[in-house]
């Protein structure tokens, strides 16, 4: 969640760290600093709030050095503040610390430290990381780090730098992602490749207890017990323009109308000769008698989605899954299960520790990610790529319609696999999946009549969303990116649970959100509609049903015909258009919407 960028070469060190931390802002946070090592020690500057603060702050008291790290903080112990906001130092001044993560056993690190007479200056768990490192230093920083790992409980990515060591920026991480590379005038460690992709397109991803020392122009690496490693280094394909807005107010703008180019994308890696080709035809899914899908907030929505596409075309069924509660109800797997993991970010914590507890179930594992050298690329046994590129704003839109594409390919190919659709039905099934992107463009072409909507709908203080099967599915996610980015109270509720309670929230000028996509529910969600009409409530219709009756208190909007369950890779596009619009004409910060972050990397 919080963002690390590091440093050591031929420039300074401090517009650099600062345009790393500009690229990381999409991850969430609510404080930044930098540590410099210069002729005087190790230096830090930091500030509670948005980088600009930061900035003006090292204006007013600039810092030199070619030696660096730079931090993005997300409050997990203690409050955001400039005193817990990270680099943290030792209580000699000679180590600076920063940390993406948790220390689940800080507290009895820190009895013990205090015991011995250490002095803490925050709240954070981090300052106990700086207050081991000097204890521990002995002037070699590999093996301080593993000293470090093998005290540390939780999860942690470590960026450290030591004034006895200024040709050294040393790190180590486990179950927090940290990459490295390596540049023309200098080597980086980062969060993630955004914040170094200015400097150099080649990176390495480093495992769990990895160890890097990096030099002026090295990077050496480690395993666990410090004995060297190969490794490969990979090159990121994305260009630069892509993690930029392009002229486009906002991320999450410019994300949303990409979405029939990554859809393109995605399908003919999927459909044809390509990465994710090769893992559907080697996949047997004939060996599992049982399927499970989880991810966490929107990846979740793609899994129910996902439900209702495999089960429907497969005939088999699914579970699906909250992530972070999977690992706690014991679940039922074994070696006949397939685990379906999905992950924008493929760092999502509460994933990988269902991966790795469905790994030592004995189930299979499918992950269903967006970077290639993710944690969750590399443990699950198979995976799937959505072609999404960088997503930069924190509520996600083309990664999910990616993964939405990759769950109909992925079932469809299943469904064939089993014999329960022809291959002429796959091939038919194919073509509609192959209309999407155009399809999708558009309805991207005709954002003006919902914009006109939404900037009639700013004021409400609760927006509903109701559908039935899976515009049901898709109503989650359109209600998730509502409350997400506009901070309006938003719920959404299969349509025929009205009538069992949720109805008596409806009042006058109360704005519903109703999905129709199919035609055998049309009668049945336009009963609904009617039912919150008489009861004072404005509604926006989302789909092709035949509306009569309504007057002015129905707005529709239709959408291109599509394989209808498909339905909800169209749908989803008005619905984050809608909630785009709703915070636009509130003014807020949509990119980086208050206490979310983009990669969530701790529990």
């Amino acid at each position: 969640m919080c963002g690390i960028i590091g440093y050591i070469g031929m420039k300074e060190a401090v517009p650099i760290l600062l345009g790393g931390l500009k690229k990381l802002e999409y991850r969430g946070y609510d404080s930044a600093g930098i540590a410099v090592l210069g002729r005087g020690g190790l230096a830090v500057s930091k500030e509670k709030g948005r980088l600009s603060a930061l900035e003006s702050r090292l204006a007013a008291s600039p810092l030199e050095g070619t030696l660096g790290i730079g931090h993005t903080r997300w409050a997990t112990h203690g409050e955001p503040s400039d005193l817990n906001s990270h680099p943290h130092l030792g209580e000699q001044q000679k180590i600076a610390v920063v940390h993406n993560g948790i220390i689940e056993n800080y507290r009895q690190l820190k009895e013990k430290l205090v015991q011995r007479g250490a002095a803490f200056q925050s709240e954070t768990d981090t300052e106990v990381i700086a207050h081991l490192a000097e204890q521990f230093y002995r002037g070699d920083l590999k093996e301080t780090m593993i000293k470090l790992s093998e005290v540390l409980e939780g999860s942690y990515a470590l960026g450290i730098i030591c004034a006895d060591k200024p040709e050294v920026l040393g790190a180590i991480k486990k179950d927090s992602p940290l990459i490295a590379g390596l540049s023309e005038h200098g080597a980086f460690i980062a969060s993630d490749i955004p914040a170094i992709l200015e400097h150099t397109r080649e990176v390495y991803y480093l495992q769990d207890r990895e160890i890097a020392l990096l030099g002026r122009d090295s990077c050496e690496f480690f395993d666990p017990q410090g004995e060297p490693l190969i490794k490969e280094k990979e090159e990121v394909t994305w260009s630069l323009d892509s993690a930029e807005k392009g002229g486009h107010p906002h991320f999450m703008f410019k994300e949303i109308l990409e979405q029939g180019r990554v859809l393109r994308e995605t399908i003919q890696d999927s459909l044809w000769k390509g990465r994710n080709h090769e893992v559907l035809e080697g996949l047997d899914i004939a060996r599992y008698r049982k399927i499970v899908i989880t991810g966490c907030g929107s990846a979740y929505n793609a899994a129910l989605v996902g439900k209702y596409v495999f089960e429907e075309l497969c005939r088999v069924p699914v579970e699906i899954d909250i992530a972070s509660e999977f690992r706690y109800r014991d679940p039922i797997i074994d070696a006949s299960s397939l685990v379906v993991l999905i992950s924008q970010s493929g760092e999502t914590a509460d994933t990988i520790a269902a991966l790795r507890l469905a790994k030592e179930k004995g189930a299979a594992t499918l992950g269903i990610v967006n970077v290639v050298g993710s944690t969750i690329a590399k443990e699950a046994e198979l995976c799937l790529f959505t072609s999404a590129g960088p997503e930069i704003a924190v509520a996600t839109t083309k990664a999910f319609s990616a993964q939405l594409v990759l769950l109909y390919i992925f079932s469809v190919h299943s469904a064939a696999a089993l014999g329960a659709i022809t291959k002429e039905e796959a091939q038919i099934l194919g073509e509609e999946i192959q209309s999407l992107p155009d399809k999708a463009e558009e309805v991207l072409s005709s954002t003006g009549m919902i914009q006109k909507h939404a900037a009639s709908w700013v004021g409400k203080k609760s927006i509903f969303f109701i559908g039935r099967n899976i515009d049901y599915a898709i109503a989650a996610e359109g209600s998730l990116k509502l409350k997400e980015i506009s901070y309006i109270h938003s719920e959404a509720y299969a349509g025929g649970e009205l009538k069992h309670g949720t109805i008596s929230l409806i009042e006058d000028n109360t704005l519903v959100v109703s999905i129709a996509s199919r035609k055998a529910l049309y009668p049945k969600i336009m009963s609904n509609t009617e039912q919150v009409i008489s009861r004072g409530a404005r509604v926006l219709l989302v789909g092709n049903a035949e509306v009569s009756g309504m007057g002015d208190d129905l707005v529709q909007l239709s959408l291109p015909r599509v394989y209808e369950l498909f339905s909800p890779s169209l749908s989803v596009l008005v619905l984050q258009l809608l909630a785009y619009y709703i915070a636009a004409n509130k003014g807020l910060d949509i990119d980086k919407p208050r206490n979310l972050a983009k990669s969530v990397t701790v529990e």
